[in-house]
């Protein structure tokens, strides 16, 4: 395997240890997830497999890997009250990755876009709000949206 795979491999172990640690129950599975995750990869990889964005697949492979866990432990006749993660928790993940992002922007930007996360879309109220003019709260909200997709998408990688 090439040494830049390895270096990718290595980059994107945070971004799955993260969301395994939501996945898991504990530490320790957490880790093993991950784990069983790097060596499926690096197969692909040794194997000639082109993948196109390792973060995603990355993702998707840890994905089945809890979905394997859980299918072992509770056997394919899941409940939904045996669900160990709510149909919506991808989406809840996704916010929370959001909101923590939010939360390293400069104070601000911070303010201006808590705003938005509570329902305040109007950049007029906005300005009324803060005393700024509108062409301040336009360019500090087109700064954070840019900050927070950078952010996210190192945290997606």
């Amino acid at each position: 395997m090439s040494h830049e795979f390895t270096k990718d491999l290595v980059a994107l172990t945070p971004v799955l240890m993260r969301r395994a640690s939501r996945l898991a129950n504990n530490q320790a599975e957490a880790e093993d997830m991950v784990q069983d995750t790097l060596l499926k990869l690096h197969q692909r990889l040794e194997d000639g497999a082109e993948i196109q964005d390792l973060r995603a697949y990355g993702m998707r492979t840890l994905s089945n890997r809890a979905q394997r866990y859980w299918r072992a432990r509770f056997g394919d006749t899941l409940k939904e009250d045996m669900a160990s993660i709510d149909p919506d928790a991808p989406l809840r993940l996704d916010c929370a990755d959001a909101l923590a992002a939010i939360a390293t922007l400069p104070e601000h930007q911070r303010e201006i876009m808590r705003w938005i996360v509570e329902g305040e879309t109007s950049p007029q109220i906005l300005s009324d709000r803060t005393g700024l003019p509108v062409g301040t709260i336009m360019s500090r909200l087109a700064r954070a949206r840019a900050t927070l997709r950078i952010l996210l998408h190192e945290d997606n990688a």
